[in-house]
Parts: structure tokens; sequence; C-alpha cells
């Protein structure tokens, strides 16, 4: 092979791949907020230390550009650009009224 069918064969696609999102399964804890809602997501991980299961608890806020999502919904979200100073994330479906 020559050097121009190497650097060929080395070269990526013109199209840009993107990354995987990050998804996360919630309850929403709170609507008040306009096009935003906050969703609470619980993991069960072990200590550090002990290794005693603990619960961890992360706040997330969520674009929902209907309106849709009500307090106690549980909901899938997704991350996304930076819509905002906090939200990251965007509502994908509600599972469960």
């Amino acid at each position: 092979m020559s050097d121009t069918e190497t650097a060929a064969a080395v070269v990526e696609p013109t199209e840009r791949t993107r990354g995987l999102r990050k998804d996360r399964v919630g309850q929403v804890v709170s609507t008040k907020m306009h096009k935003t809602c906050i969703v609470e997501t619980v993991t069960r991980v072990p200590h550090a230390r002990f290794g005693k299961i603990v619960k961890h608890r992360k706040r997330f806020y969520v674009h929902d550009e209907d309106g849709k999502a009500q307090i106690g919904d549980t909901v899938r979200i997704m991350e996304t650009r930076p819509l905002s100073r906090l939200k990251r994330w965007r509502l994908v479906e509600i599972i469960k009224h």
C-alpha cells in the first residue's frame, strides 16, 4: 500500500457521531417553574467504607416544554446540551401519572 492509501484508510467518515446520552427514571418533586420541573432520582449504592447499602438522592432540573408533568409522576429524562444555568436534562416520557 502506498502512503495515500494508508492515509485515506485512517481518515474518519465525514459524519460526526454523537456520544451516548445518559437517561434516568425519577419522580417529579416540583413543577413551580415555567417549562421546568425538578426530578429526583434515588440510586442504591454501597457505602464506600462500611459496605451498607445507602440511598443516594439526586435532583435534576428538567426541561418540560409542554408542562405535562405533575408532582408525583414517574418520568424518563435524557441528558442534553445546556439549556440554562442549571438545566441539562429534558423530559422524554411520562411513565406513570
